[in-house]
Protein backbone atom coordinates (compact mmCIF):
# COMPACT_ATOMS: atom_id res chain seq x y z
CA UNK A 1 0.00 0.00 0.00
CA UNK A 2 1.17 3.23 -0.59
CA UNK A 3 0.73 6.02 1.82
CA UNK A 4 -0.88 9.30 1.30
CA UNK A 5 2.54 11.12 0.09
CA UNK A 6 3.32 9.23 -2.64
CA UNK A 7 1.07 6.65 -5.20
CA UNK A 8 2.55 3.31 -6.67
CA UNK A 9 3.06 3.33 -10.53
CA UNK A 10 4.36 0.69 -12.82
CA UNK A 11 6.30 0.13 -15.59
CA UNK A 12 7.69 -3.09 -17.16
CA UNK A 13 10.83 -3.49 -14.63
CA UNK A 14 8.60 -3.60 -11.84
CA UNK A 15 6.42 -0.87 -9.35
CA UNK A 16 7.35 2.43 -7.24
CA UNK A 17 6.50 5.13 -5.33
CA UNK A 18 6.33 8.39 -6.84
CA UNK A 19 5.10 11.02 -4.77
CA UNK A 20 1.79 11.74 -4.86
CA UNK A 21 1.35 15.29 -6.13
CA UNK A 22 3.86 15.29 -8.85
CA UNK A 23 3.13 15.45 -12.59
CA UNK A 24 6.16 13.09 -13.68
CA UNK A 25 6.11 9.38 -12.90
CA UNK A 26 7.76 6.42 -12.29
CA UNK A 27 10.37 6.21 -15.27
CA UNK A 28 11.28 10.06 -14.42
CA UNK A 29 11.73 8.75 -10.93
CA UNK A 30 13.67 6.07 -11.92
CA UNK A 31 15.85 8.66 -13.93
CA UNK A 32 16.33 10.80 -11.09
CA UNK A 33 17.98 8.36 -9.27
CA UNK A 34 20.45 6.78 -11.47
CA UNK A 35 21.45 9.92 -12.91
CA UNK A 36 22.34 12.25 -9.97
CA UNK A 37 25.17 13.71 -11.92
CA UNK A 38 25.17 17.77 -12.11
CA UNK A 39 21.64 19.09 -11.00
CA UNK A 40 21.58 21.08 -14.13
CA UNK A 41 17.48 20.35 -15.60
CA UNK A 42 16.68 20.55 -18.92
CA UNK A 43 16.87 23.65 -21.02
CA UNK A 44 13.65 25.33 -21.12
CA UNK A 45 13.32 26.20 -25.13
CA UNK A 46 13.98 22.08 -24.80
CA UNK A 47 11.22 21.71 -22.73
CA UNK A 48 9.00 24.14 -25.23
CA UNK A 49 10.14 22.43 -28.05
CA UNK A 50 8.95 18.88 -25.97
CA UNK A 51 5.29 20.57 -25.37
CA UNK A 52 4.72 21.55 -29.08
CA UNK A 53 5.84 18.49 -30.36
CA UNK A 54 3.05 16.45 -28.07
CA UNK A 55 0.62 19.06 -29.03
CA UNK A 56 1.30 19.04 -33.02
CA UNK A 57 1.41 14.96 -33.05
CA UNK A 58 -1.68 14.76 -30.58
CA UNK A 59 -3.26 17.44 -33.10
CA UNK A 60 -2.28 15.22 -36.11
CA UNK A 61 -3.33 11.85 -34.96
CA UNK A 62 -6.87 13.26 -33.50
CA UNK A 63 -7.72 14.19 -37.02
CA UNK A 64 -6.64 10.87 -38.35
CA UNK A 65 -9.01 9.67 -36.24
CA UNK A 66 -6.32 7.64 -34.22
CA UNK A 67 -6.94 9.83 -30.56
CA UNK A 68 -9.97 9.94 -29.01
CA UNK A 69 -11.55 13.19 -28.67
CA UNK A 70 -11.46 13.99 -25.63
CA UNK A 71 -8.25 12.38 -24.65
CA UNK A 72 -7.01 14.33 -27.54
CA UNK A 73 -8.24 17.46 -26.29
CA UNK A 74 -6.46 17.33 -22.99
CA UNK A 75 -3.57 15.92 -24.16
CA UNK A 76 -3.27 18.95 -26.49
CA UNK A 77 -4.28 21.30 -23.49
CA UNK A 78 -1.73 19.53 -21.02
CA UNK A 79 1.43 20.33 -24.44
CA UNK A 80 0.03 23.72 -24.54
CA UNK A 81 0.60 24.04 -20.89
CA UNK A 82 3.92 22.79 -20.94
CA UNK A 83 5.17 25.06 -24.23
CA UNK A 84 3.54 27.93 -21.86
CA UNK A 85 6.36 26.29 -19.04
CA UNK A 86 3.73 26.07 -16.53
CA UNK A 87 5.33 22.68 -15.67
CA UNK A 88 8.98 23.32 -16.04
CA UNK A 89 9.53 22.34 -12.67
CA UNK A 90 8.51 19.22 -13.01
CA UNK A 91 11.14 18.08 -15.55
CA UNK A 92 13.53 17.07 -12.80
CA UNK A 93 16.05 14.80 -15.23
CA UNK A 94 19.81 15.59 -15.00
CA UNK A 95 20.66 16.66 -17.93
CA UNK A 96 23.51 13.97 -18.61
CA UNK A 97 21.38 11.25 -18.29
CA UNK A 98 20.65 7.61 -20.69
CA UNK A 99 21.64 7.78 -24.06
CA UNK A 100 19.26 9.52 -26.93
CA UNK A 101 17.09 11.53 -24.08
CA UNK A 102 14.71 8.61 -23.48
CA UNK A 103 14.29 9.79 -19.69
CA UNK A 104 13.98 13.11 -21.65
CA UNK A 105 11.51 12.23 -23.25
CA UNK A 106 9.22 9.87 -20.96
CA UNK A 107 9.32 13.07 -18.16
CA UNK A 108 7.34 15.15 -20.99
CA UNK A 109 5.50 12.28 -21.79
CA UNK A 110 4.67 11.82 -18.04
CA UNK A 111 3.97 15.03 -17.74
CA UNK A 112 1.50 15.72 -19.98
CA UNK A 113 -0.10 12.72 -19.66
CA UNK A 114 -0.49 13.23 -15.76
CA UNK A 115 -1.85 16.67 -16.59
CA UNK A 116 -4.48 15.50 -19.05
CA UNK A 117 -5.38 13.09 -16.57
CA UNK A 118 -6.24 15.92 -14.02
CA UNK A 119 -8.20 18.13 -16.79
CA UNK A 120 -10.17 14.82 -17.24
CA UNK A 121 -11.14 14.62 -13.63
CA UNK A 122 -9.38 11.66 -13.04
CA UNK A 123 -5.97 11.37 -10.17
CA UNK A 124 -2.42 11.80 -10.99
CA UNK A 125 -1.00 7.87 -11.96
CA UNK A 126 -4.68 6.47 -13.20
CA UNK A 127 -2.95 5.52 -16.90
CA UNK A 128 -6.39 4.04 -17.94
CA UNK A 129 -7.90 7.37 -18.32
CA UNK A 130 -4.48 8.99 -20.76
CA UNK A 131 -1.42 6.73 -20.76
CA UNK A 132 2.04 7.97 -21.40
CA UNK A 133 2.78 5.89 -24.05
CA UNK A 134 -0.33 4.63 -25.74
CA UNK A 135 -1.86 8.01 -26.21
CA UNK A 136 0.74 11.00 -25.19
CA UNK A 137 3.21 9.22 -27.52
CA UNK A 138 1.37 7.40 -30.35
CA UNK A 139 3.41 6.78 -33.64
CA UNK A 140 6.38 8.52 -31.65
CA UNK A 141 9.40 7.73 -30.59
CA UNK A 142 12.38 9.27 -28.66
CA UNK A 143 14.44 8.66 -31.67
CA UNK A 144 12.35 10.90 -34.13
CA UNK A 145 11.27 12.98 -31.30
CA UNK A 146 14.39 14.33 -29.58
CA UNK A 147 16.19 14.69 -32.68
CA UNK A 148 13.37 17.10 -33.74
CA UNK A 149 13.13 18.94 -30.40
CA UNK A 150 17.29 19.71 -30.37
CA UNK A 151 16.59 21.37 -33.88
CA UNK A 152 13.59 22.96 -33.20
CA UNK A 153 14.78 24.09 -29.59
CA UNK A 154 17.17 26.06 -31.36
CA UNK A 155 15.66 27.72 -33.93
CA UNK A 156 13.69 29.19 -30.74
CA UNK A 157 16.30 30.13 -28.56
CA UNK A 158 18.02 31.91 -31.88
CA UNK A 159 15.46 34.04 -32.34
CA UNK A 160 16.74 35.46 -29.09
CA UNK A 161 20.18 35.79 -30.46
CA UNK A 162 19.95 37.45 -34.06
CA UNK A 163 18.45 40.90 -32.54
CA UNK A 164 21.22 41.24 -29.77
CA UNK A 165 23.83 39.79 -32.50
CA UNK A 166 21.89 42.47 -34.94
CA UNK A 167 22.85 44.93 -32.27
CA UNK A 168 26.06 44.63 -31.46
CA UNK A 169 26.89 45.05 -34.88
CA UNK A 170 24.85 48.45 -35.07
CA UNK A 171 27.03 49.54 -32.29
CA UNK A 172 30.13 48.87 -34.04
CA UNK A 173 29.15 50.48 -36.97
CA UNK A 174 27.97 53.59 -35.10
CA UNK A 175 31.23 54.10 -33.49
CA UNK A 176 32.74 53.87 -36.89
CA UNK A 177 31.15 56.68 -38.01
CA UNK A 178 31.65 58.70 -34.69
CA UNK A 179 34.94 58.30 -34.48
CA UNK A 180 35.76 58.26 -38.25
CA UNK A 181 37.98 61.51 -38.04
CA UNK A 182 40.04 60.09 -35.08
CA UNK A 183 43.16 59.11 -36.61
CA UNK A 184 45.45 57.06 -34.80
CA UNK A 185 48.62 54.62 -35.44
CA UNK A 186 48.00 50.75 -36.71
CA UNK A 187 49.70 47.80 -35.47
CA UNK A 188 50.25 44.62 -37.15
CA UNK A 189 52.52 42.35 -35.12
CA UNK A 190 52.09 44.46 -32.15
CA UNK A 191 54.55 47.27 -33.82
CA UNK A 192 54.05 50.57 -34.64
CA UNK A 193 51.47 50.48 -38.56
CA UNK A 194 50.95 52.47 -40.74
CA UNK A 195 47.98 55.26 -40.12
CA UNK A 196 44.54 54.26 -39.43
CA UNK A 197 40.86 55.73 -38.44
CA UNK A 198 39.89 54.19 -35.36
CA UNK A 199 36.52 54.40 -36.77
CA UNK A 200 37.61 51.94 -39.33
CA UNK A 201 38.91 49.60 -36.89
CA UNK A 202 35.34 50.20 -35.20
CA UNK A 203 33.63 49.59 -38.74
CA UNK A 204 35.77 46.43 -39.31
CA UNK A 205 34.46 45.13 -35.76
CA UNK A 206 30.80 45.49 -37.42
CA UNK A 207 31.46 43.83 -40.17
CA UNK A 208 32.63 40.68 -38.20
CA UNK A 209 29.21 40.51 -36.52
CA UNK A 210 27.31 40.83 -39.69
CA UNK A 211 29.30 37.99 -41.16
CA UNK A 212 29.11 35.77 -38.24
CA UNK A 213 25.34 36.32 -37.99
CA UNK A 214 24.64 35.42 -41.68
CA UNK A 215 27.23 32.35 -41.02
CA UNK A 216 24.76 31.26 -37.87
CA UNK A 217 21.24 31.92 -40.08
CA UNK A 218 22.85 29.80 -42.66
CA UNK A 219 23.35 26.96 -40.46
CA UNK A 220 20.29 27.55 -38.89
CA UNK A 221 18.62 26.70 -42.57
CA UNK A 222 19.59 23.05 -41.95
CA UNK A 223 17.28 22.69 -38.65
CA UNK A 224 14.24 23.10 -40.23
CA UNK A 225 14.24 19.67 -41.55
CA UNK A 226 12.87 17.31 -39.16
CA UNK A 227 12.45 13.33 -39.27
CA UNK A 228 9.14 13.63 -36.98
CA UNK A 229 7.46 10.70 -38.17
CA UNK A 230 10.72 8.38 -38.69
CA UNK A 231 9.75 6.49 -35.31
CA UNK A 232 11.80 4.14 -33.94
CA UNK A 233 14.53 3.66 -36.81
CA UNK A 234 13.48 6.49 -39.28
CA UNK A 235 10.96 3.64 -41.45
CA UNK A 236 7.72 4.97 -39.91
CA UNK A 237 6.68 1.87 -37.75
CA UNK A 238 3.18 2.64 -35.97
CA UNK A 239 2.13 5.56 -37.71
CA UNK A 240 -0.42 6.71 -40.46
CA UNK A 241 1.31 7.40 -43.72
CA UNK A 242 -0.34 11.39 -43.51
CA UNK A 243 0.69 11.24 -39.61
CA UNK A 244 4.44 12.93 -40.60
CA UNK A 245 3.09 15.46 -42.88
CA UNK A 246 0.50 16.70 -40.63
CA UNK A 247 2.41 16.62 -37.12
CA UNK A 248 5.05 19.09 -39.42
CA UNK A 249 2.22 21.32 -40.51
CA UNK A 250 0.75 21.78 -37.69
CA UNK A 251 4.17 22.27 -35.52
CA UNK A 252 5.14 25.12 -38.03
CA UNK A 253 2.24 26.09 -37.06
CA UNK A 254 2.44 26.28 -33.36
CA UNK A 255 5.94 26.92 -33.57
CA UNK A 256 5.79 30.11 -35.58
CA UNK A 257 8.82 28.54 -37.31
CA UNK A 258 9.31 27.03 -41.26
CA UNK A 259 9.85 23.77 -40.52
CA UNK A 260 9.39 20.86 -43.09
CA UNK A 261 9.72 16.98 -43.59
CA UNK A 262 13.01 15.84 -43.98
CA UNK A 263 14.21 14.46 -47.26
CA UNK A 264 15.04 11.18 -45.97
CA UNK A 265 13.68 9.75 -42.47
CA UNK A 266 16.44 7.74 -42.37
CA UNK A 267 19.02 10.19 -42.44
CA UNK A 268 17.58 12.85 -39.72
CA UNK A 269 17.74 10.13 -37.65
CA UNK A 270 21.30 9.12 -38.60
CA UNK A 271 22.96 12.36 -38.86
CA UNK A 272 23.26 15.88 -36.61
CA UNK A 273 25.48 17.62 -38.93
CA UNK A 274 22.99 20.38 -38.57
CA UNK A 275 23.79 20.34 -35.11
CA UNK A 276 27.06 20.60 -36.13
CA UNK A 277 26.89 22.92 -38.57
CA UNK A 278 24.87 25.75 -35.87
CA UNK A 279 27.81 24.81 -33.11
CA UNK A 280 30.32 25.66 -35.60
CA UNK A 281 28.61 28.66 -36.34
CA UNK A 282 28.27 29.62 -32.96
CA UNK A 283 32.03 28.65 -32.37
CA UNK A 284 32.98 31.05 -35.41
CA UNK A 285 31.28 34.08 -33.75
CA UNK A 286 33.02 32.78 -30.19
CA UNK A 287 36.24 33.63 -32.17
CA UNK A 288 35.14 36.91 -33.37
CA UNK A 289 34.29 37.94 -30.07
CA UNK A 290 37.02 36.81 -28.50
CA UNK A 291 39.33 38.92 -30.56
CA UNK A 292 38.02 41.92 -31.12
CA UNK A 293 37.35 41.97 -26.64
CA UNK A 294 41.17 41.31 -26.99
CA UNK A 295 41.28 44.33 -28.82
CA UNK A 296 39.64 46.58 -26.47
CA UNK A 297 41.22 45.95 -23.53
CA UNK A 298 44.60 46.60 -25.08
CA UNK A 299 43.24 50.07 -27.07
CA UNK A 300 41.61 50.72 -23.68
CA UNK A 301 44.73 49.69 -21.31
CA UNK A 302 46.32 52.00 -19.04
CA UNK A 303 45.42 54.71 -18.28
CA UNK A 304 48.96 55.78 -17.74
CA UNK A 305 51.19 53.18 -19.15
CA UNK A 306 49.05 51.77 -21.76
CA UNK A 307 48.02 52.47 -25.26
CA UNK A 308 44.83 54.29 -23.76
CA UNK A 309 43.30 55.19 -27.19
CA UNK A 310 39.69 54.32 -25.93
CA UNK A 311 37.76 54.75 -22.64
CA UNK A 312 35.58 51.88 -21.82
CA UNK A 313 31.94 52.97 -19.78
CA UNK A 314 33.39 52.29 -15.43
CA UNK A 315 31.21 49.93 -14.25
CA UNK A 316 32.45 49.00 -10.84
CA UNK A 317 35.32 49.35 -8.91
CA UNK A 318 38.57 46.51 -10.51
CA UNK A 319 40.46 45.58 -7.20
CA UNK A 320 39.64 44.73 -4.05
CA UNK A 321 43.31 46.38 -3.00
CA UNK A 322 44.18 49.15 -5.50
CA UNK A 323 41.89 52.40 -4.78
CA UNK A 324 40.54 53.73 -8.26
CA UNK A 325 41.49 51.17 -10.56
CA UNK A 326 38.85 50.40 -13.09
CA UNK A 327 39.37 46.85 -14.90
CA UNK A 328 37.34 46.06 -18.88
CA UNK A 329 35.04 44.26 -17.27
CA UNK A 330 32.48 43.54 -20.46
CA UNK A 331 35.47 42.50 -22.39
CA UNK A 332 36.77 40.14 -20.14
CA UNK A 333 33.40 38.67 -19.85
CA UNK A 334 33.31 38.53 -23.42
CA UNK A 335 36.26 36.46 -23.66
CA UNK A 336 34.78 34.01 -21.21
CA UNK A 337 31.65 32.72 -22.79
CA UNK A 338 33.60 32.93 -25.66
CA UNK A 339 35.96 30.26 -24.31
CA UNK A 340 32.43 28.15 -23.02
CA UNK A 341 31.21 28.16 -26.54
CA UNK A 342 34.57 27.01 -28.30
CA UNK A 343 34.56 24.53 -25.57
CA UNK A 344 30.64 23.80 -25.60
CA UNK A 345 31.42 23.19 -29.73
CA UNK A 346 33.92 20.69 -28.66
CA UNK A 347 31.20 18.84 -26.84
CA UNK A 348 29.12 18.88 -29.26
CA UNK A 349 31.38 17.45 -32.14
CA UNK A 350 32.33 14.99 -30.42
CA UNK A 351 28.87 13.70 -29.86
CA UNK A 352 27.77 14.39 -33.22
CA UNK A 353 29.97 11.77 -34.66
CA UNK A 354 29.69 9.27 -32.01
CA UNK A 355 26.67 7.60 -33.70
CA UNK A 356 25.75 4.24 -34.58
CA UNK A 357 23.97 3.04 -37.69
CA UNK A 358 20.15 4.27 -36.96
CA UNK A 359 20.41 6.23 -34.20
CA UNK A 360 23.12 8.58 -32.15
CA UNK A 361 22.77 8.28 -28.84
CA UNK A 362 24.81 10.58 -27.44
CA UNK A 363 21.47 13.40 -28.16
CA UNK A 364 21.60 15.01 -24.53
CA UNK A 365 24.87 16.11 -24.90
CA UNK A 366 24.53 17.62 -28.01
CA UNK A 367 20.97 19.41 -26.63
CA UNK A 368 22.95 20.67 -23.43
CA UNK A 369 25.80 22.53 -25.16
CA UNK A 370 24.22 24.00 -28.28
CA UNK A 371 21.58 25.45 -26.41
CA UNK A 372 23.33 27.02 -23.12
CA UNK A 373 26.28 28.50 -26.01
CA UNK A 374 22.94 30.21 -27.71
CA UNK A 375 21.72 31.07 -24.58
CA UNK A 376 25.00 32.67 -22.84
CA UNK A 377 25.94 34.25 -26.66
CA UNK A 378 22.75 35.93 -26.77
CA UNK A 379 22.93 37.39 -23.07
CA UNK A 380 26.80 38.27 -23.25
CA UNK A 381 25.94 39.63 -26.42
CA UNK A 382 23.76 42.34 -25.38
CA UNK A 383 25.96 43.42 -22.47
CA UNK A 384 28.24 43.63 -24.43
CA UNK A 385 26.60 46.09 -27.10
CA UNK A 386 24.77 47.84 -24.31
CA UNK A 387 27.09 47.94 -21.47
CA UNK A 388 30.24 48.35 -23.26
CA UNK A 389 30.40 49.53 -27.03
CA UNK A 390 27.69 51.83 -26.76
CA UNK A 391 29.84 54.07 -23.85
CA UNK A 392 33.20 53.52 -25.32
CA UNK A 393 34.96 56.87 -26.38
CA UNK A 394 38.03 57.95 -28.08
CA UNK A 395 41.03 59.82 -26.37
CA UNK A 396 41.37 62.12 -29.20
CA UNK A 397 44.60 63.57 -28.69
CA UNK A 398 46.30 59.95 -27.57
CA UNK A 399 45.36 58.58 -30.97
CA UNK A 400 46.58 62.12 -32.55
CA UNK A 401 50.01 61.44 -31.27
CA UNK A 402 50.24 58.40 -32.53
CA UNK A 403 49.28 58.77 -35.47
CA UNK A 404 52.48 61.42 -36.44
CA UNK A 405 54.61 59.40 -34.31
CA UNK A 406 54.40 55.84 -35.98
CA UNK A 407 57.39 55.46 -37.45
CA UNK A 408 55.30 53.73 -40.06
CA UNK A 409 54.65 57.20 -41.59
CA UNK A 410 57.87 56.01 -43.80
CA UNK A 411 55.43 53.68 -46.11
CA UNK A 412 53.70 56.64 -47.85
CA UNK A 413 57.52 57.69 -49.25
CA UNK A 414 57.78 54.33 -50.47
CA UNK A 415 56.57 55.62 -54.12
CA UNK A 416 58.39 59.29 -54.01
CA UNK A 417 62.36 57.90 -52.47
CA UNK A 418 61.91 54.55 -52.76
CA UNK A 419 61.51 51.75 -50.25
CA UNK A 420 65.45 51.51 -49.23
CA UNK A 421 66.00 55.50 -48.48
CA UNK A 422 62.52 54.82 -46.56
CA UNK A 423 63.67 52.12 -44.73
CA UNK A 424 66.30 54.30 -43.74
CA UNK A 425 64.40 57.51 -42.53
CA UNK A 426 62.53 55.12 -40.40
CA UNK A 427 65.48 53.56 -38.78
CA UNK A 428 66.77 56.51 -37.94
CA UNK A 429 63.44 57.52 -36.43
CA UNK A 430 63.67 54.52 -33.86
CA UNK A 431 67.18 55.30 -33.12
CA UNK A 432 67.09 59.34 -32.34
CA UNK A 433 63.40 59.30 -31.19
CA UNK A 434 62.81 62.29 -33.93
CA UNK A 435 59.94 62.45 -36.39
CA UNK A 436 59.61 61.27 -39.43
CA UNK A 437 58.77 64.61 -40.36
CA UNK A 438 61.86 66.31 -38.83
CA UNK A 439 63.87 63.88 -40.64
CA UNK A 440 62.69 63.99 -44.12
CA UNK A 441 62.43 67.87 -43.86
CA UNK A 442 66.31 68.26 -42.03
CA UNK A 443 67.34 65.35 -45.39
CA UNK A 444 65.56 67.54 -47.50
CA UNK A 445 64.01 64.48 -49.45
CA UNK A 446 60.87 66.44 -49.84
CA UNK A 447 59.12 70.11 -49.91
CA UNK A 448 57.43 71.43 -47.73
CA UNK A 449 53.99 71.14 -49.49
CA UNK A 450 55.11 67.54 -50.71
CA UNK A 451 55.58 66.76 -46.78
CA UNK A 452 52.25 68.20 -46.37
CA UNK A 453 50.49 66.23 -48.61
CA UNK A 454 52.33 62.78 -48.47
CA UNK A 455 53.08 62.48 -45.04
CA UNK A 456 49.03 63.44 -43.71
CA UNK A 457 48.06 60.35 -41.53
CA UNK A 458 44.52 60.71 -42.74
CA UNK A 459 45.58 60.44 -46.92
CA UNK A 460 47.19 57.11 -45.57
CA UNK A 461 44.16 55.58 -44.63
CA UNK A 462 42.40 55.33 -48.10
CA UNK A 463 43.48 54.18 -51.55
CA UNK A 464 44.98 56.97 -53.52
CA UNK A 465 47.35 57.32 -57.08
CA UNK A 466 50.70 58.44 -56.06
CA UNK A 467 51.55 61.92 -57.68
CA UNK A 468 54.75 61.75 -59.31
Amino acid sequence: MSSKSTRLEKDSLGSKEVPADVYYGIQTARAVENYPISGQRAHPALIRALGMIKQAAAEANRSLGLLEGKQAAAVIQAAREVVEGKWNSQFVVDVFQAGAGVSQHMNANEVIANRAIEILGGQLGDYNVVHPNDHVNYGQSTNDVFPTAMRLAALLELEALYPALDSLAAAFEAKGREFHNVMKSGRTHLQDAAPIRLGQEFAAYGVAMRKAGGSIRAAADSLRELGLGGSAVGTGINTHPEYREKAIENLAVISGQRLFPAPDMRWAMQSNAAIADVSSALRSLALEIIRISNDLRLLASGPNTGLAEINLPALQPGSSIMPGKINPVIPELAAMVGFQVVGNDAAVALAVQAGQLELNVMMPCMALNLLQSITIMANMLRVFGGKCVAGITANEERCRYYAHSTVSLATALNPYIGYAKAAEVAKESVVTGRSIVEIVREKKLLGEKEIAEILDPAKMTEPHVPRR
